[in-house]
């Protein structure tokens, strides 16, 4: 049975999707099912023991539209007990005033940020400010298709290791 909801905004071609599937890849089809939060229901996310939220930075540091959509669904949703894990996308080149501020907008918005797990460490990305930034890292995983495309496989690997973990599944 699927443990692990991964629900991404974005568009289904897009690298927020990509990263979802790798996930599921990560963590196996036994164990993962992704949803876009465009079609997702309070029920998707009730139904999982795990939640992984991911998004990108639309603009300057906005998350994606449909997530502004989907977050009081979430904020709604009986989630108290639930591990939730975050990922988001950026461009720190681009955007280094807004470093994935799409992932720490999420963050803001949860209700039970006690149950957030997979904080990331800051170092090896080149950034003015994010709001995803807490205490020295990042919310959940950063990733930066655009700068630095060569480090996600790495990092999505590393980033499943630790959830795996916290989530004290195998």
């Amino acid at each position: 049975m699927e443990k692990i909801g991964i629900f991404y905004g974005g568009s289904p071609k897009g690298s927020t999707y990509k990263t979802a599937q790798s996930l599921v890849k990560h963590f196996g089809n036994s164990h993962a099912a992704m949803h876009n939060v465009s079609e997702a229901t309070r029920e998707d996310l009730e139904k999982y023991e795990y939640l992984i939220l991911g998004t990108s930075a639309w603009g300057i540091g906005e998350m994606h539209q449909d997530w502004e959509r989907f977050i009081d669904v979430l904020a709604e949703a009986s989630i108290e007990d639930k591990k939730i894990a975050l990922y988001g996308l950026g461009d720190q080149i681009e955007y280094p005033e807004s470093f994935v501020d799409g992932m720490g907008t999420v963050f803001c918005r949860l209700p039970f940020k006690q149950n957030v797990v997979g904080f990331w460490p800051t170092k090896g990305y080149s950034y003015y400010f994010s709001t995803a930034e807490k205490d020295g890292k990042f919310v959940g995983l950063a990733l930066d298709e655009d700068s630095q495309p060569e480090l996600t496989g790495e990092r999505i690997s590393k980033w499943v290791s630790q959830l795996k973990s916290e989530f004290r599944i195998n």
